[in-house]
Formats: C-alpha cells, sequence, structure tokens
C-alpha cells in the first residue's frame, strides 16, 4: 500500500469515527434529561418522606407503603443504573469530537 492509499484511507477512517461520534450525542442529551428527571423526582419523594411526622412511627416497609412517589421514584433510578445508564451518559464525553480525533491523528 503506497502513501496516498494510507492517507485516504486515515482520513475515510477520519470521517467515520466524527460521524459515528455525531451519532452518540443525541441520544446522550436523551439520556441525561432522563437521569435528570428521575434524580428530581427521587429527591423530591426523598424530601417528602424525610420531613413526614409518620414515617418515625411506623416500619420502614409501612413508610415506604405510604409515599409510593418515592418508592416508585428510587426503583426506576436505581434500575436505570443497573441498565447501564452511566455508561450511556458519561461515554460520549469522555471521548469528545476534536478530542478524540486529534488522538487518533498523533497516533497514526
Amino acid at each position: 500500500m503506497n502513501s496516498l492509499e494510507q492517507a485516504e484511507d486515515l482520513k475515510a477512517f477520519e470521517r467515520r469515527l466524527t460521524e459515528y461520534i455525531h451519532c452518540l450525542q443525541p441520544a446522550t442529551g436523551r439520556w441525561r434529561m432522563l437521569l435528570i428527571v428521575v434524580s428530581v423526582c427521587t429527591a423530591t419523594g426523598a424530601w417528602n418522606w424525610l420531613i413526614d411526622p409518620e414515617t418515625q412511627k411506623v416500619s420502614f416497609f409501612t413508610s415506604l407503603w405510604n409515599h409510593p412517589f418515592f418508592t416508585i421514584s428510587c426503583i426506576t433510578l436505581i434500575g436505570l443504573f443497573f441498565a447501564g445508564i452511566h455508561k450511556r451518559v458519561v461515554a460520549p464525553s469522555i471521548c469528545s469530537v476534536s478530542n478524540c480525533i486529534s488522538r487518533v491523528q498523533y497516533v497514526l
């Protein structure tokens, strides 16, 4: 393979890498928004759960039963983390377009 073919292969690889990273951005935004909404719901439910005077008087499971908003929000948040939302939110920001392309160009 001569140097002209290698240069064209590198340019094609760089274009494909740029397209791939740009495709991740809209999905990442939606996952971040979902994580923010569920986190705010969980925090709001936790606040209401903690300031309720009945929480201290009843058992733990009864207090969770009395606060379904907090219980469902908390279960949803835990489920999202088990499903890997932390990878979907953080991974694309680790390899931003310009940073990733500059690393590829440096290595190749």
